[in-house]
């Protein structure tokens, strides 16, 4: 019995090890740009931030008032919750959370988080950033995916600047979703 489970929990291991080598991003397919703008962990990596702009993908299909917490674990480790509401403000919440690997440490600007015990592994890129850590353009490695988080509500034209500073990365802004952010 006790060999069954130990078996058991060496072939999980394994297997969540495997899973998460499987989801890395090979340099070759890394076409987003490189951070340019070093990351403060204390004034980043910690509190909420409010996603206000995102390119479309299923798995946020029907979400608004999107919101990721960070919470500082160590100098290279950050554990991270994401969550949004199905169908509008009032409804059901919707989460996720990893515990983050910084993959830069001292510039701080590349995070992966593996989600769901490790079966699914994304790296989060911060492109660009305010000097005062008011809002943030993050993107994958491979150039598919873009959010744009704001630690306020952002003004019109504050989202616009910033939809421009998007455009001027490389990114197809026209196909930005733009979710109800919780107030």
């Amino acid at each position: 019995m006790i060999l069954s489970r130990l078996t058991a929990a060496l072939a999980l291991s394994l297997a969540l090890g495997l899973s998460a080598c499987a989801t890395s991003i090979p340099a070759d397919q890394v076409r987003a740009p490189q951070p340019t703008k070093p990351i403060d962990l204390e004034r980043f990596y910690s509190g909420r931030w409010l996603e206000v702009a995102r390119l479309p993908m299923r798995l946020t299909d029907g979400c608004v008032a999107a919101t990721t917490d960070y919470v500082i674990v160590s100098p290279t480790r950050v554990d991270l919750r994401d969550a949004c509401r199905q169908g509008g403000i009032d409804g059901r919440e919707r989460a996720v959370g990893a515990a983050g690997v910084i993959l830069d440490p001292g510039f701080n600007a590349k995070l992966r988080a593996p989600y769901f015990g490790g079966f699914v592994t994304w790296e989060y890129w911060v492109l660009d950033r305010a000097d005062d850590y008011s809002w943030f353009i993050s993107a994958d490695p491979r150039f598919e995916k873009l959010w744009i988080y704001t630690r306020t509500p952002p003004s019109p034209a504050e989202l616009a600047a910033l939809v421009d500073r998007a455009r001027a990365l490389g990114y197809d802004v026209s196909r930005l979703e733009f979710p109800e952010t919780a107030p």
